[in-house]
């Protein structure tokens, strides 16, 4: 995903038409004596995300997961049942996924058109960045509700302040409960817990490492501020982000700034059509970074794009970053 859009929302696709309006009935019986339906356990359902009040009478049928980190949260609760459509891999789902991954129909390599959304007959839509719901595209959430489709937002896309594990728990709670499947859930949070449990005892008492996120850029460095989840990776790690204070998920830094903030390691962000060598190259071969002690040094860390997003991939990226730094 392009970084202007992944970060931004803000890049156009194809004009939208208006959407019908789905139909949302359901037999009840002619008879006057008729009994109604009988309510799924944990429902109704009430939520209020991202702004976006919503109440579910029963886990949706058919959801669309749009970006990466949605459908892997699904696919995660074992939800592959109920996903219509996905779309707009960063990169490849992790290897457990792949099965389910492949049975389910993959609407658009990015973003569907409105129509082929429609298409789809979804009665949710599972965003993971603003831009699964630019207006301007068709797929604003409000006309999205007037449709019948309920939607969702990833937390991390409207947070007002720095995002951290509690919110990836969340995160993955609050679709659950969606869902009707709260255990599958609070599994997965018992789980998330130990495992980041045991990377803070490997990595206690060992000396915290400053780090440099690079995502890309060339006049500019494109980098991670403290707001995302991907700041908060990098603590309980044992890492010191050196543009915690900036208050975004990400923000574009000059060469001067990173040259005066000295960072000890750079984290790499493996994804598109750039690859981590022909990055490493860049960053080894610029004059105005040999002084850096991490250029120096050579010493780099790599996750993958995926990894630093508010999805479930998130207490193995602490992991993975904790062993390399």
């Amino acid at each position: 995903m392009s970084r202007r859009h992944r970060h931004t929302g803000i890049r156009a696709l194809a004009a939208a038409t208006l959407l019908v309006p789905l139909a949302a009935c359901s037999s009840s019986g002619s008879g006057s004596d008729a009994k109604p339906a009988a309510k799924a356990a944990g429902f109704p359902y009430t939520v209020t995300n991202c702004g976006v009040r919503t109440t579910y009478d029963a886990p949706p049928k058919r959801a669309v997961a749009m970006n990466q980190h949605t459908t892997e949260v699904m696919l995660e609760l074992g939800l592959a049942d109920h996903i219509a459509g996905t779309a707009y891999l960063d990169d490849k789902v992790l290897p457990k996924y792949e099965k389910a991954y492949a049975s389910r129909p993959v609407l658009a390599e990015e973003y569907p058109s409105y129509e082929k959304l429609l298409a789809a007959n979804p009665d949710f839509v599972y965003g993971g960045y603003p831009s699964a719901f630019l207006a301007g595209d068709g797929r604003g959430r409000p006309a999205l509700a007037k449709s019948g489709i309920k939607t969702r937002l990833n937390v991390e896309g409207c947070a007002k302040k720095p995002v951290a594990m509690d919110d990836v728990y969340r995160e993955v709670r609050e679709v659950g409960a969606t869902f009707g499947v709260r255990d599958r859930a609070e599994k997965w949070v018992a789980d998330a817990r130990r495992e980041l449990a045991a990377t803070a005892a490997t990595s206690r008492g060992k000396k915290r490492h400053s780090v440099f996120v690079y995502d890309s850029g060339d006049k500019t460095a494109f980098t991670a501020g403290g707001r995302g989840i991907g700041n908060d990776i990098i603590e309980r790690a044992g890492g010191r982000n050196v543009f915690a204070d900036v208050d975004k998920s990400f923000t574009d830094a000059s060469w001067e700034k990173v040259v005066e903030r000295g960072p000890e390691t750079i984290l790499i962000l493996d994804y598109g059509a750039t690859t981590v060598a022909q990055k490493k190259k860049r960053l080894l071969e610029d004059p105005a970074l040999q002084d850096v002690p991490a250029v120096k040094n050579k010493s780099f860390a790599v996750l993958r794009l995926s990894d630093v997003v508010t999805g479930v991939r998130a207490p193995q990226a602490v992991r993975k970053l904790a062993a390399q730094l």
